[in-house]
């Protein structure tokens, strides 16, 4: 939604017509040109949405698709798809999805590869997700590397008002599975078991996402962490989130392009961040962990505060007899 906000809000867009996901027409009303249909989100509505648009492309026009699927039928016009969700590209489990979104993912999946000569042309924002996509779809397919975002936000700038920390980490991002964050809490249970309680916030919505809501809530008040779930925020409570944070925390495990390490970057925020190539595509992190271990999330937040855990002490084999015949 944010990088659709930019796109639309540029003058170099001719928008002859609209095709929008009707829970957002509140901002897209706003927008005084183009003519715009509103799409409900159920399959029966996406299909007549196919047809429509099928029936209104001419040769000469241009389709962006930019909810990262061709269309499903063979249009006139020239077709390009913007692909931002990873997931559809990736073959990773589907675990822990609520069983109607895992159902979408899946024939969405499907959709993607069995439409993919639809499109003259692909779009992603980077290297890594170029190479996810050529692997999937093919290496015959063109791809095209265009990163870009609306980063000009002056309350980050050098000259904005000094805003008190008020957090040593903030981890912005919604309550999907392979967003992470109960390895994260995990994470932040073994520090707290080691004495250190640094404050953490979140921004996970608790009514779409009841569940991580409250297991992030029972380990506040099983372990008294320090952390705050301030839902999901607009986006200049974000940037205020940031400026009021000392480092970003990031272990999202799949990423097509991961905004808010570009936000926080551009906030100049220290970022400690998965060791994948989602991350290092867009920002050099401080410090990198394992996504799939909280024990390496811990030790990345203990190196960055510089409280790093004790390694192991090494003896001879002298002394592991002594202590095999003790």
């Amino acid at each position: 939604m944010v990088l659709l906000k930019a796109l639309l809000a540029s003058g170099s867009l001719l928008l002859e017509r609209g095709f929008f996901d009707i829970r957002a027409k509140q901002f897209f009303q706003t927008i005084s040109r183009g003519q715009f249909y509103y799409v409900r989100p159920s399959l029966f509505s996406r299909l007549i949405t196919e047809i429509r648009l099928w029936w209104l492309v001419k040769p000469g026009d241009v389709v962006l698709c930019f909810h990262g699927l061709p269309p499903i039928l063979p249009l006139a016009g020239r077709v390009v798809v913007f692909v931002q969700n990873r997931i559809l590209v990736e073959s990773d489990s589907l675990d822990g999805y609520p069983f109607k979104t895992k159902i979408r993912l899946i024939l969405e999946r499907f959709w993607l590869r069995a439409t993919s000569s639809h499109a003259q042309r692909y779009i992603v924002q980077t290297c890594s997700m170029a190479a996810s996509l050529k692997s999937k779809l093919g290496r015959g397919v063109e791809v095209y590397i265009t990163p870009f975002a609306s980063l000009c936000n002056s309350s980050c700038s050098d000259t904005a008002e000094p805003v008190k920390i008020e957090f040593d980490f903030s981890y912005v991002a919604s309550g999907d599975p392979h967003k992470n964050h109960i390895r994260l809490i995990e994470a932040w249970k073994l520090l707290a078991e080691a004495g250190i309680k640094p404050s953490l916030a979140l921004t996970v919505d608790p009514v779409r996402y009841p569940s991580i809501h409250s297991f992030i809530s029972q380990a506040i008040a099983r372990y008294s962490l320090r952390i705050v779930n301030f839902g999901e925020l607009p986006q200049p409570s974000i940037v205020n989130l940031y400026r009021a944070s000392s480092a970003l925390i990031y272990p999202s495990t799949i990423e097509s392009f991961g905004l808010p390490l570009l936000e926080a970057a551009h906030c100049g925020l220290p970022i400690l961040a998965a060791e994948l190539d989602y991350v290092r595509d867009v920002v050099e992190p401080v410090e990198t962990f394992d996504p799939c271990s909280p024990v390496s999330i811990a030790r990345a937040v203990r190196r960055f505060i510089e409280s790093p855990e004790p390694t192991a002490d090494i003896y001879s084999p002298d002394d592991f007899l002594d202590e095999v015949f003790r």
